[in-house]
């Protein structure tokens, strides 16, 4: 690919800001999960509490992205970041200075769902610049900003260690306020963004069941980047831990780990848009969602080695990265007009599946068996359904509306 052309095609500045908002957000988005191990000792949690905790902050911002989809939709997405941006200063300052208790951990949690809205501003932003045959890396170098969960999981436990989980969250302050600073200088919306429109036409979208198969699709892909990015940090203490075994890891070290994982889930997402853009969207997804099946029964497995753990569990969140990327190459072919409420759509099934992983499937599971077996067993044959499910809806779009003549590799 051309990389002048690519930047001569869009609106650059715009593409890193939108980058850089999901990037901040993100890391704020998951701070409950990359704290949780020092959360969880303060009030002594059982497995289901733990993963009540850590999902909390993903039902928020489920919740949040469809108003904030619509909010991008309305006013423009560089208004509706600076909102989003100035709102998620609340919960971080009532962890910092708050936080006694574990109904204030799951209420500022909630809170910070504001800022895993990001999601709807960011992507609406980028793809609103770039035309067609760049919806893939354009979308993808915007949707990186899953690195954030990176920083958060690499930074946020030594922290902790060092000066305490709730002065983490002040710490978080302030990368936020540079970011807003570059936001509203480097930001602008495109040409093209669409005349406001009323509630009821921007919720019409819901009566297309292509934004409901978009939603299950995206459920498993971000759903099971953001979960896992989550709870990762328990499992591995839970199986590799110093606690369990002797020798075990510590949990900074059980950070590190969940970085690399994170790490792989975050940067594949920009390859996995630019290779549906050479081969299809529709195509990778396909061969995606089968080595996410693959990898979730070998987790199952739980080998002695947590070396082999880790290259598994990084297979599969690359997968899932590339996955995210590859879904919203096709998306915006669809939906091009309400880019903003759809992407706040489907984004909020990514957060919901994000909720339901831990806290409906792996926690449960996990305090009624004793062992994180079943709860991986169950999510490889969610998937395994999904993916058949996927093979059969696609084939009906390719005949109904991604067409070749659009110019865009389905």
């Amino acid at each position: 690919m051309d990389v002048k052309n690519f930047k001569k095609a869009g609106h650059f500045p715009s593409l890193m800001s939108a980058f850089l908002y999901f990037d901040v957000s993100f890391m704020i988005w998951v701070l409950c999960g990359a704290l949780s191990l020092y959360i969880t000792r303060d009030f002594g949690l059982t497995d289901a509490q733990k993963a009540t905790m850590v999902a909390i902050p993903t039902l928020g911002g489920s919740i949040f992205r469809i108003p904030m989809g619509i909010l991008a939709d309305r006013i423009g997405s560089k208004k509706a970041g600076m909102i989003g941006m100035s709102l998620t200063i609340l919960p971080l300052l009532w962890g910092w200075l708050g936080g006694v208790s574990l109904n204030q951990v799951y209420a500022f949690g909630f809170l910070l769902g504001i800022a895993g809205a990001s999601f709807a501003v960011s992507l609406s932003l980028a793809s609103r610049w770039y035309p067609p045959q760049y919806q893939g890396l354009a979308m993808g170098i915007a949707g990186a900003g899953n690195s954030g969960t990176a920083l958060a999981t690499f930074f946020g436990p030594q922290l902790a260690n060092a000066y305490g989980w709730n002065n983490v969250f002040g710490m978080a302050i302030i990368p936020l306020l540079l970011v807003m600073i570059a936001y509203a200088l480097m930001a602008k919306d495109a040409p093209n963004q669409p005349a406001p429109k009323s509630l009821k036409d921007y919720l019409s979208v819901l009566k297309v069941p292509d934004t409901w198969w978009f939603s299950i699709f995206y459920a498993i892909t971000f759903g099971g980047f953001v979960g896992f990015s989550s709870y990762f940090n328990i499992f591995f203490y839970d199986v590799y831990g110093d606690k369990a075994m002797e020798g075990g890891l510590t949990k900074v070290q059980v950070g590190y780990l969940v970085t690399i994982t994170v790490i792989a889930g975050s940067f594949f997402r920009p390859i996995g848009g630019y290779i549906a853009d050479k081969i299809g969207g529709m195509r990778f997804m396909l061969l995606l969602y089968s080595i996410i099946t693959i990898c979730a029964y070998g987790i199952s497995l739980m080998p002695s080695s947590f070396v082999v753990m880790l290259i598994i569990t990084s297979i599969m969140m690359a997968c899932l990265g590339m996955g995210n990327g590859s879904i919203f190459q096709i998306v915006p072919q669809r939906f091009s007009k309400e880019i903003g409420v759809v992407t706040g759509i489907v984004g909020a099934a990514g957060g919901l599946g994000g909720f339901l992983l831990p806290n409906n499937v792996l926690g449960p599971l996990k305090q009624a068996t004793g062992s994180h077996v079943t709860g991986f067993l169950v999510v490889a044959s969610i998937v395994l359904i999904v993916t058949l499910v996927f093979y059969a809806v696609t084939r009906s779009w390719r005949k109904a509306w991604a067409t070749a003549d659009s110019g865009v590799n389905f």
